[in-house]
Order: structure tokens, then sequence, then C-alpha cells
């Protein structure tokens, strides 16, 4: 996580708390968020494959919200479970598939396009691959310069701004050093 997000981090639970609260009381529980997350985003990467990224991105921004309200809700209520944490990991690598793949759809006939949203996708799913593998490898590798929010955030603006072409470029850009020095923090603790 990167020093911005844990220092918002705190803030924005706070913040989002009472509604979190009203969920629990309601009886959602922290994989229902993660669903509903992936199911919002999934209606976002819709519009977004239409060329409708206003709308688009403001189903992005609700499904993100879900995404972090699970784990607020897990935490907050002792509702954490090895299962959901797995769901979470693997819901999250769909939801930042889906989006890129709806920006590559929507610029098919822009080659360009087409190849920076292929590879932003390939060098996201990097991110998490090179600090999973080196958990499973029992290095801690919470490093990089762009991790999955700072990505969301990037994404979800150039959407609402329709400047796409930036968006994928920083995305890009910022992973692939993320992915580096990545393998350079199990390069130097192995």
């Amino acid at each position: 996580m990167s020093q911005i997000v844990k220092q918002i981090k705190p803030a924005f639970e706070e913040l989002v708390f009472p509604l979190v609260k009203v969920l629990h009381k309601v009886g959602i529980t922290p994989n229902m968020l993660t669903v509903s997350g992936l199911l919002l985003v999934s209606a976002g990467s819709y519009f977004i494959m239409k060329g409708k990224f206003l709308t688009g991105a403001l189903f992005l921004i609700a499904g993100n919200l879900c995404d972090a309200m699970d784990g607020i809700l897990a935490r907050r209520f002792n509702r954490h479970s090895k299962f959901g944490a797995f769901l979470d990991s693997v819901i999250d690598r769909i939801s930042d598939f889906l989006p890129l793949m709806a920006i590559g759809l929507f610029f098919i006939k822009n080659e360009i396009m087409l190849i920076l949203a292929i590879y932003t996708g390939f060098v996201s799913f990097m991110v998490s691959y090179t600090r999973a593998r080196a958990e499973g490898l029992g290095i801690d590798c919470k490093v990089g310069a762009l991790e999955r929010t700072e990505r969301s955030v990037i994404l979800i603006l150039t959407l609402l701004f329709d400047i796409v072409l930036i968006g994928l470029i920083s995305i890009a850009i910022g992973a692939t050093i993320t992915v580096f020095q990545r393998i350079y923090c199990v390069y130097r603790n192995s």
C-alpha cells in the first residue's frame, strides 16, 4: 500500500463506517459486498465497452466502494475468513481485468490502444502476481509505485475526463515500475 493510501485509509474507513454498520445490521456479509462490487464493475465495463465512459466510471466507483467496504466489514465485525480473503483476491483480479478488456474492445480497431490496453492488463496482473509469489516464498514484498488502489483511481479519473490514453499510459508505466521494484525486493531479500 502506498504512503498516500496509508494516510487516507483511516479517514476513509471512519467516513464509510456508519454505512458499513448499517450493512452489517441488515445481514450483508463481506463476501456479499465482494460479489456486489464485481457485479458493479462488470456493469461499468459494459458501459465502457460501449463508449459511455462517464457511466462506466460511476459504476466502477460504486464497485470499488464495495471492494473497500468488504474489508472494513470483515475487520470491524470479525467476519474475516480464509475463503473471504481468497475470494476477495480473485475478484480483485477480475475487477482489474474487466475495465481494461472493455477499453480494448471499445478501441478494437485502433491497434495502438488495443495493444496498450492488453499490456496494461498484463502488467497489472504481474503487480499482483509478483507480490503473491514473493509472499509464497515467505518474503514480505509490499513495495511499489502503483498498487491496485492507485491504478483504479487513475483509471476512473481518466474515464471521467475522457482521457483514456493518458490513463493507460500512466498505469502501464507505473505498474511496470512496480513489477521491477518487486522483483528487486525479492532479489534483495532472498
